[in-house]
């Protein structure tokens, strides 16, 4: 069944996903590294630490007028370090969650072209790399698919953002973000069965250190999500 949607809903993906992505330590260091990798690798983990932290500081810290400046200003700064490496599967992904972010922020007509922003970023960390960050781009594209207005508006289609969302489970089917917008995504087709079973393993998802803040604000959400499956 596709779901035309007439507006943008609020896009919490970024997400998509900084609460459930993991440690930085994901981005693996070749095999016999060189000096040059070593520095490149160095690098982009510092990269994807900043974005992670600032993006958690803005989702969960900020004031809600002062989100879409804000995420706005650190797209600029993912699209530097995704200019820099373009090869990086990892740097793709974070741009686009904060993209989607700013979307979800600002909405209106800037919005639709935000999100196709977004869409493209996690489509080249797919090529690049389909395992990257356990799923995590997978799982964004889908809640991607999910949340955003069908045609002949956006690109919308739950047909497609399901098989998107299931893709990025089978990578990660404990996680915390790989559960908790599968869950979001069955309460909206009405399967609220089967959203309160992938929220119970949301939950019991194992926390990741260094991620306490994203985690925290997660948690909130899935136990919102819960409270509207109760009602």
């Amino acid at each position: 069944m596709t779901t035309r949607r007439q507006t943008l809903r609020p896009l919490w993906l970024a997400l998509v996903l900084v609460a459930g992505l993991p440690a930085i330590d994901a981005v693996a260091a070749p095999a016999t590294p060189t000096a040059a990798t070593e520095t490149t690798e160095t690098d982009i983990s510092a990269g994807l630490h900043e974005l992670q932290s600032r993006w958690a500081q803005i989702r969960y810290r900020t004031p809600e007028a002062r989100r879409e400046s804000a995420f706005d200003q650190l797209y600029q700064r993912a699209q530097a370090l995704t200019n820099a490496h373009p090869d990086s599967a990892a740097l793709a992904t974070w741009a686009g969650i904060i993209r989607a972010s700013q979307a979800g922020a600002g909405g209106g007509l800037s919005a639709l072209s935000q999100v196709k922003d977004a869409r493209q970023a996690f489509e080249h960390a797919i090529a690049l790399d389909p395992q990257v960050l356990s799923g995590s781009a997978y799982t964004s594209l889908g809640t991607l698919y999910h949340q955003v207005p069908g045609w002949p508006i956006s690109f919308g289609d739950d047909d497609r953002a399901r098989e998107l969302l299931l893709k990025g489970l089978a990578i990660d089917p404990d996680g915390l973000d790989s559960n908790y917008f599968w869950a979001d995504y069955l309460h909206d087709n009405d399967d609220d069965a089967g959203a309160r079973q992938a929220l119970q393993k949301a939950e019991a998802a194992a926390p990741r250190p260094g991620r306490e803040i994203a985690d925290a604000g997660r948690r909130e959400e899935i136990r919102q999500l819960a409270a509207e499956l109760d009602d």
